[in-house]
């Protein structure tokens, strides 16, 4: 008797196809990387076939996930986001990571000079007013 109800066997399956279209991968480039035919692939995202442990491990290697993050146990929606941001930047050339940097330093002093002091005026009803809105206030 089976010890994974069609649902779980369901769940795993969208999850892997969930990861995949995330990352924009076919399933024919991802059945490639965990060495199993795209036919199996297609049937296990369906819920059709079971996913074998040794397959598991192999499509966690290719998204860099622990087994608790692709259950969804240790990580929100926010921490991958990161990740995923971090990996794209560790992809780029070192002059582009030099303009992420210097973007990322003029975004933080943008927010810093538009921030006003609790308590002044223009804390309740969002950013400060433009010299135009001012002059038309």
């Amino acid at each position: 008797m089976s010890s994974q109800s069609p649902r779980k066997v369901y769940l795993v399956g969208s999850r892997i196809r969930e990861l995949r279209k995330g990352r924009h991968l076919t399933q024919t480039e991802l059945s490639d990387k965990i060495g199993i035919a795209q036919s199996d692939l297609s049937r296990m995202e369906q819920g059709e076939y079971k996913v074998g442990l040794d397959t598991l491990f192999k499509v966690l290697q290719v998204f860099e996930l622990k087994m608790g993050e692709f259950f969804g146990e240790t990580e929100d929606t926010q921490a991958a986001e990161t990740r995923e941001l971090i990996k794209e930047f560790h992809g780029l050339s070192g002059e582009a990571q030099r303009e992420v940097r210097d973007f990322l330093r003029f975004k933080k002093l943008q927010e810093q000079t538009q921030r006003p002091e609790p308590g002044s005026p223009g804390t309740q009803n969002g950013p400060p007013a433009t010299q135009n809105e001012e002059e038309t206030s």
